[in-house]
């Protein structure tokens, strides 16, 4: 559910100059020693009363005193950042990256101030597990360490497999079998496919009724193509334009001539009607409604995450086993790149404010150093043994059958008020996510998970050098330049987006030379540049 409120002109970066200053020397709160924490709290139920707080409460003998908020963004993030402003925020602070974390700039900013306090000694004296874990993985360790050596906040560290690849495309499997259709491999086999989807009638009814390909406008349709011709780099609205390394230089993508080819490529499905020009706009609602189309099977392809996202799960018909995975395609230069996520989160999920007290600082990171152990995630992340989840059982096969299986997720009910969820999931390494025990009927809803392992090794032989790899994941803003970088990306990104949507429509000649460089020229006037040069200071300061 949506929670709407009215937004007053609340000027908070008139707060944030006092406020924080004096913030910034403000003694710890007496609050009879409860901790005094904020957090998003859902519509199962308080966080007071939450089965996993009240266990952390017993274990760590904390008392917890919620400061709540909802799971809508803005509305969480509103409440957060005026919080800060005022002066009157928590002892510490447990987010969920998606709804309200921290940016790196408020990290760094707000560490540096010495509201939000550095938690690399209360780590090494009272958090031996997240020790351990940052030894496992020193990407982790090095992600959360600020410029200036501190640690101000601990980010999640999620190794989801299937993750690591986003940009996919989905088949209706049953459809190349009537059409007696292989899955492409080439850019022009994928454009003899959809032509035979979109007039072949392929669902049998008569009709001319099939999409051949559909997406939506938070994953990219361009990319799954674009790897076709030039690397495409992970994106989404919010994130920053198609950044590539050539040698140790950053260099934007999207004015490349393999950027163009690709775009000439999608212009050209586009102008025969075999990509859903919805796809640019349309929520991942609007695209659930094609692939759950009452009466007919409509949906051919869809460019994204997993197939969940465009059919519902054990649907009466079946429809959602259709769909299967097919590896990037190759261009006409024999390009063949995959679309690579790194593990690494820039987004603060803990922190501890001075507002705590020495012991409440420890109780904190304590209940942190429980939800990085395998236990603490289950009952954390998942819910209650028994009810989230049950201990692997002799004859069981992890989802890596080379991996001893731990434990077995079961159905869990969305309704029920007894883990943390999101809020509670900082640790989920390969390892981990492998060792769970998965049936090996990759279209039962409770395979699902192998389903998407197999999809994502067809797709890990195509994944780029590490060389090629722009790690803007792992800057940390200069704040003297923070507050240009982020106009100058948000500029550049909205023009990069919609500029392509355009292009792919007919809306600008692709083909047109002019237009191109028109294109390019007015990014030069955005400021790319300089963008890129603060960037490669950026890059060059990790």
């Amino acid at each position: 559910m949506t929670h709407r409120i009215t937004r007053g002109a609340i000027a908070a970066a008139t707060v944030v100059a006092t406020g924080l200053a004096l913030a910034a020397c403000t003694p710890p709160s007496d609050d009879n020693g409860q901790l005094v924490a904020f957090g998003p709290q859902g519509e199962n139920g308080s966080l007071e009363d939450n089965q996993f707080t009240q266990l952390l409460e017993e274990k760590l003998d904390i008392d917890f005193d919620w400061q709540t908020t909802t799971y809508d963004g803005s509305v969480a993030g509103e409440k957060r950042q005026v919080s800060l402003a005022s002066g009157d925020y928590p002892d510490a602070y447990f987010l969920v990256p998606w709804v309200d974390a921290f940016s790196r700039a408020e990290i760094l900013k707000y560490g540096q101030q010495g509201v939000l306090l550095p938690l690399e000694d209360l780590i090494d004296e009272y958090a031996p597990n997240l020790k351990e874990r940052f030894e496992e993985k020193p990407d982790w360790k090095q992600s959360v360490t600020a410029p200036d050596g501190h640690i101000y906040a601990i980010t999640q560290w999620t190794e989801c497999y299937h993750c690591s690849y986003p940009s996919k495309l989905w088949v209706n499997s049953t459809w190349l079998d009537k059409l007696g259709l292989e899955q492409p491999t080439t850019t022009e086999e994928l454009r003899d496919m959809l032509r035979a989807f979109k007039n072949d009638d392929p669902n049998g009814n008569g009709q001319p009724d099939e999409v051949a390909l559909s997406a939506s406008a938070s994953e990219p349709v361009i990319n799954y193509f674009m790897n076709a011709f030039t690397y495409a780099p992970y994106g989404s609205p919010s994130s920053p334009p198609p950044l590539v390394l050539d040698g140790d230089e950053v260099t934007l993508s999207a004015t490349t001539d393999g950027w163009r080819a690709g775009l000439q490529y999608i212009s050209s499905l586009a102008d025969e009607g075999l990509i859903d020009t919805a796809s640019f706009t349309q929520n991942g609602e609007a695209l659930r409604a094609l692939g759950d189309n009452a009466g007919a099977e409509i949906l051919g392809a869809a460019a994204v995450l997993h197939p969940y996202e465009i059919v519902t799960a054990d649907s009466p018909d079946g429809r959602d086993t259709h769909y299967d995975a097919v590896p990037p395609v190759k261009g006409p230069d024999g390009t063949q790149y995959a679309t690579y996520r790194s593990p690494v989160s820039p987004l603060g999920m803990f922190a501890l404010t001075n507002k705590s007290t020495e012991d409440e600082r420890i109780k904190a990171i304590k209940v942190i150093d429980y939800l990085v152990t395998d236990e603490g995630d289950r009952l954390g992340a998942m819910g209650p043994e028994g009810e989230a989840w049950v201990p692997a059982e002799e004859g069981d096969v992890a989802l890596d059958p080379e991996l001893e299986p731990t434990f077995t997720p079961l159905t869990y009910d969305e309704t029920s008020n007894a883990a943390w969820r999101s809020m509670g999931q900082y640790w989920d390494s390969l390892e981990y996510r492998n060792s769970q025990v998965v049936p090996e009927d990759i279209y039962s809803p409770d395979g699902y998970e192998r389903r998407l392992l197999y999809a994502s090794q067809a797709y890990e032989p195509y994944a780029p050098d590490e060389s090629l790899l722009f790690p803007v994941e792992k800057l940390w803003p200069d704040p003297e330049t923070s507050a240009e970088l982020a106009e100058l990306q948000t500029n550049i990104s909205t023009y990069i987006t919609q500029a392509q949507a355009e292009f792919v429509t007919g809306q600008r000649d692709i083909e047109d030379d002019a237009t191109w460089d028109a294109y390019a020229a007015d990014l030069e006037g955005l400021g790319l540049s300089r963008y890129l040069e603060l960037l490669q200071e950026l890059y060059e300061a990790i």
